[in-house]
């Protein structure tokens, strides 16, 4: 298989298919404001997701479920003002998709209408079938997501790696060939056995996003900021952390206060 990088001014859903097919990997990073997805698709990123992670990181929630339609549709909109190159996905909240089909159909109307977004993303497999079928047959790109699946925390009850039984294993194995059958563009994988992940990978011509899943998918995800360091009580063995600015800007943050306070800030030369 070819690992020939062919550049792409704008990225699409057809484009994360050739890089399959031509045994790129996908790089996909969130995003939930302007000034950080600005400097993400500067860096080239593939796919800018925004996540329902944003109930988390943004607005301190426990978990992703309190975050709503109309919040997800303004981080969205500020994200797709910068992004020049990704393909941009986000995600649909818990409880603007589950209850019936037509439900989801008009909340992914009003992301892509009210957002400017290129695509969206669902968790589940068979049970949300009819809902994404009626998302694509509308026009609507379609992202799914299986394994680990925390709009379904409290269901799960726990954020342990999922689908280590073969029964589960089984039944996310067909849920992904479901979800591409139907016309889904690609899928995340979360939290899974790598081997697991690798089978499905593999066995799907749609890319598969992994994030703790492994290196035999077709992409990675990480939220950006885990990914930078921002954050620094969340841990998990999947995590690479590339910087620690939690500690570096609090250090900087900590430099200012001390200079406003020995009047050292700000100088002749800072001053009109």
């Amino acid at each position: 298989m070819s690992t020939a990088k062919k550049e792409y001014k704008r990225v699409t859903v057809k484009s994360l298919v050739e890089m399959k097919q031509n045994g790129e990997k996908i790089s996909m990073l969130t995003a939930y404001d302007y000034s950080m997805a600005k400097i993400v698709d500067s860096a080239n990123v593939d796919v800018i997701l925004v996540g329902d992670s944003a109930s988390n990181v943004m607005a301190g929630h426990e978990t992703t479920l309190p975050i709503t339609l109309d919040q997800m549709i303004y981080h969205a909109s500020s994200v797709v003002k910068a992004a020049k190159r990704a393909l941009v996905v986000v995600d649909i909240p818990f409880g603007s998709y589950q209850s019936d089909s037509k439900g989801a159909l008009r909340s992914a109307i009003r992301i892509m209408k009210e957002s400017g977004g290129h695509a969206v993303k669902v968790e589940g497999g068979l049970e949300i079938k009819d809902s994404v079928k009626r998302i694509i047959q509308a026009g609507i790109p379609v992202m799914g997501h299986l394994g680990l699946t925390p709009q379904s925390i409290y269901k799960f009850g726990t954020y342990t790696v999922r689908a280590k039984e073969e029964a589960e294993a089984k039944k996310l194995k067909e849920d992904a060939k479901m979800l591409e059958k139907i016309g889904c563009f690609g899928v995340v994988l979360e939290k899974i056995p790598a081997q697991l992940a690798k089978e499905v990978a593999e066995s799907l011509t749609i890319p598969v996003i992994g994030i703790g899943a492994g290196g035999g998918v077709d992409g990675q995800v990480l939220v950006v900021h885990d990914l930078l360091g921002m954050t620094h009580e969340f841990n998990p063995r999947f995590l690479r952390r590339y910087m620690n600015l939690y500690d570096e800007m609090g250090a900087a943050i900590g430099n200012y206060v001390t200079d406003v306070k020995s009047r050292s800030f700000p100088s002749e030369d800072e001053s009109y």
